[in-house]
């Protein structure tokens, strides 16, 4: 066998075992986000705040028990920094990585509270990079649908169709620091800055015309003397 070989069938069995554990850990961020909603179905409030709680002791999340969630939804690096509010619905085969903040359930500006509460609908087969934020207008709801890729670092404000990427724009350097010893003045500041330094100046260039002058009108003079 080659290496190559090797190392594939070595990260083949690495992935197993992650799997095979990750199925055997009863205190997932997953399962205690499940058995929080569950409880607050069954009425059990208090029981599903604690657990919601335990959850964000132990995985530094926020994921409320008021949310309608796929049994297989999968939470990546262990839901580290992850944020969804209630109001929102995911489908089956959902995965969620780090830093991503869904928001909803806010009515529209100036409502007496008999207004629809916003909410965020994610269909089947959805994939959210890390530190994306999607946030549901007020008073309205925000549907990505199946099999949407939303790139890291994205924000979406508006329905994603089926089937679509979303990325976000690309960094922008505003500041550079230069190498130590060049100019602040940009490249090429200290060649120009030598070049005038080889220029004479106006004044230099006038009294050099005066000269010239007064050395061609010398020889007319004293050819016209007696």
């Amino acid at each position: 066998m080659s290496q190559a070989a090797e190392i594939d069938a070595s990260a083949q069995q690495l992935r197993s075992l992650k799997s095979t554990l990750s199925r055997l850990w009863l205190f997932s961020p997953e399962r205690l986000w499940l058995l929080s909603i569950s409880l607050r179905r069954a009425g059990r409030w208090r029981l599903a705040f604690a657990v919601k709680q335990l959850n964000t002791i132990l995985y530094h999340n926020s994921l409320s028990p008021e949310a309608t969630v796929s049994s297989d939804i999968a939470l990546g690096h262990y839901s580290h920094g992850i944020v969804i509010n209630g109001n929102v619905e995911i489908d089956r085969h959902v995965k969620i990585w780090q830093n991503v903040t869904l928001t909803a359930g806010r009515r529209p500006r100036g409502d007496d509270g008999s207004g629809a509460r916003s909410r965020i609908v994610i269909e089947q087969g959805v994939k959210i990079g890390a530190n994306a934020v999607v946030i549901a207008p007020r008073g309205e709801s925000l549907r990505i649908g199946r099999a949407v890729r939303i790139g890291a670092g994205a924000v979406v404000t508006r329905d994603v169709p089926a089937r679509a990427t979303v990325v976000s724009p690309s960094a922008r350097i505003l500041f550079a620091d230069r190498p130590a010893g060049e100019s602040d003045r940009g490249p090429g500041a200290a060649d120009v800055l030598s070049r005038d330094s080889e220029q004479p100046s106006p004044d230099a260039r006038t009294e050099s015309a005066s000269s010239d002058a007064s050395q061609t009108r010398r020889p007319a003079d004293e050819s016209a003397a007696p």
